[in-house]
Order: C-alpha cells, then structure tokens, then sequence
C-alpha cells in the first residue's frame, strides 16, 4: 500500500484495486498504516484520500537500518570469532 501511494493521494479503492484486493480486505491494511502514522488521511468530500508520511517512513526506516547494522556487527564478530577459533585448532 505504501508504494502504491507513494507518488501522491489516492482513493482506497484505487490502492484497493491496484492491490488486487476488495476494498473491505484494503481497509485494515489501510487503517493500520495510518494508526501507526506511516499514512495520512485527508477527506475530499465523500472520498478519503491516502498518502505517505515520508517523515514518519524515515523514522522507521532509520530504527531498521539501526538493528540491521548492530545484527550485522554481531554476525560480523561471530564469523571472526570462530574464524579465529578454527585457525588456533588447526595450527595445535
């Protein structure tokens, strides 16, 4: 849903349909991304039209590459670890 409406405002049906989804299985989806502020909803008189947040997107994209990095760093010293490990045992 948020690439489907990521270039502008657009209906739920519109995202529903570019979904592939009913627009009752689209609403869910919907309401969870603006609960959790990643879309904004303005309504244009009987329609409600759907956007991105980009700043709130931001701030989840920086807390994911945060754990990626320390995930990364801590398989990074594993691998060294135990690169070490094997060098000791293999050289005894």
């Amino acid at each position: 849903m948020l690439r489907l409406a990521r270039d502008g405002e657009r209906t739920a049906t519109e995202l529903a349909d570019a979904a592939g989804l009913l627009p009752s299985a689209a609403s869910p989806h919907l309401k969870l991304l603006k609960d959790v502020g990643l879309m904004h909803v303005r309504v244009d008189a009987k329609r409600r039209l759907y956007s991105v947040d980009f700043e709130r997107l931001a701030e989840v994209r920086a807390v994911f590459d945060e754990l990626w990095t320390d995930r990364l760093d801590a398989l990074k010293q594993r691998a060294e670890s135990g690169s070490a490990t094997r060098r000791r045992r293999g050289s005894a």
